[in-house]
């Protein structure tokens, strides 16, 4: 069970870092011809809401799988 639990952390931890890749920078777009276009058009605020969300959720996740294998242990 033990070994279960830390191979979902690692994909977790994986997860949290594609996660974090896939956003956005603050200066994305500031100037950028496609950059603007898909801001205006709201899909890459769409992406980075949705990123934000799943990293939040997968960071909540790591936070408990980690406490749980604490315990386990």
């Amino acid at each position: 069970m033990l070994i279960a639990l830390k191979i979902m952390q690692g994909l977790i931890a994986i997860g949290v870092i594609v996660s974090i890749v896939m956003q956005s920078g603050r200066a994305a777009g500031l100037g950028a011809i496609a950059g603007g276009a898909e801001t205006l058009f709201g899909r890459k605020k769409n992406m980075d809401a949705f990123f934000n969300k799943l990293t939040i959720g997968l960071g909540v996740a790591f936070m408990v799988l980690s406490l749980v294998i604490a315990v386990v242990q």
